[in-house]
């Protein structure tokens, strides 16, 4: 009786075994038949270290099969702990290697980790994309040196550069820098039509200048698909100087006006204070007579003579006076 119980429980233990390692043999014997054989225990100590192990087997496999057979399971399971994406990465070379796309494992890792889609990267390097310029739908504004704006809308063809993919500026830098050398383009122009006539000059302009440096894609092509013309900003401007330099020259009129004004002002009030020392002066003679009279320097002849003299002064003063009553 002990003997069946005993054999029951090591029967119940064996099946329990059997289920649990069942699914890591099934990885095992996968991984043995496509030519990648992975150590079975190793299969086993991927769960007990918390890493699925048919994604480490699995990537392993299509890596392996693929002719990419440096790239090792432990490879696969410390980029797995480092937080990064296995399947993407290894799928994301595969199509490098077949497209001759120099990417190497560590490379590859990195740029996983820095946040950036490798698959992605790699099918724009095979397959370029367009980036409309500017990314809002608007237009990118430059004015020529005739003071006539243009208003652009261009489309720019890029490939991922891989080798600056860590570090490199995104879409947002390559828009801004295009749009910077467009402007910069057109406000080299002379006239507008100049623009107008050969809108290839300033793509082969803009492109000359190096714009992808540094960033994470290599501009093939710079089209410029639409072009209008804006305001007349020269005009705008030039009437507004007129307008501004008619009111310094009327504000610079009232000031000559006030201090006009001002003068004629202070030229009476010396005029004012003129006359009150002349009467000051003529009120002195009265009493200088009388004091004259006083010490004996004045005799009443002389005073009389003195009387007389400017009696006849009044009278030539009237008479050669025009009657105000006289027609004329």
């Amino acid at each position: 009786m002990t003997f069946s119980i005993l054999a029951i429980v090591i029967g119940i233990v064996a099946l329990i075994l059997i289920f649990i390692l069942g699914k890591f043999f099934s990885l095992w014997f996968q991984a043995f038949v496509s030519g990648t054989p992975i150590p079975f225990f190793n299969i086993v100590g991927m769960s007990l270290r918390k890493i699925p192990p048919r994604i480490i087997v699995n990537a392993r496999i299509n890596a392996y099969k693929a002719g990419l057979k440096l790239i090792t399971v432990s490879d696969l399971e410390t980029h797995y702990l480092a937080g990064g994406h296995v399947t993407s990465v290894v799928e994301a070379m595969i199509a490098a290697d077949k497209a001759n796309i120099p990417l190497d494992w560590r490379r590859a890792t990195a740029i996983d980790l820095a946040g950036r889609d490798l698959k992605d990267a790699v099918r724009t390097s095979v397959n370029p994309k367009v980036i409309d310029c500017p990314s809002h739908g608007g237009y990118m504004t430059g004015v020529a040196k005739d003071g006539i704006q243009i208003n652009v809308r261009a489309r720019v063809t890029v490939r991922t550069n891989i080798a600056q993919l860590v570090g490199g500026a995104t879409e947002e830098t390559i828009i801004a820098r295009v749009g910077e050398g467009i402007v910069s383009a057109i406000g080299g122009a002379d006239t507008y039509s100049q623009v107008l006539e050969a809108p290839q000059k300033i793509s082969k302009l803009v492109l000359e200048k190096g714009l992808d440096s540094s960033t994470a894609f290599q501009i093939l092509s710079i089209d410029i698909v639409e072009m209008n013309l804006g305001e007349n900003i020269g005009a705008r401007l030039r009437a507004d100087k007129a307008e501004s330099d008619k009111r310094i020259a009327q504000a610079e009129a009232e000031k000559r006006r006030a201090m006009a004004v001002a003068m004629e002002q202070e030229n009476k009030a010396k005029v004012k204070e003129m006359e009150a020392k002349l009467i000051e002066s003529q009120s002195a003679v009265p009493l200088a007579m009388a004091d004259a009279f006083k010490t004996g320097k004045l005799g009443v002849m002389d005073y009389l003579r003195i009387q007389n003299i400017q009696s006849d002064t009044e009278m030539r003063s009237s008479l050669s006076k025009p009657d105000s009553g006289e027609k004329r």
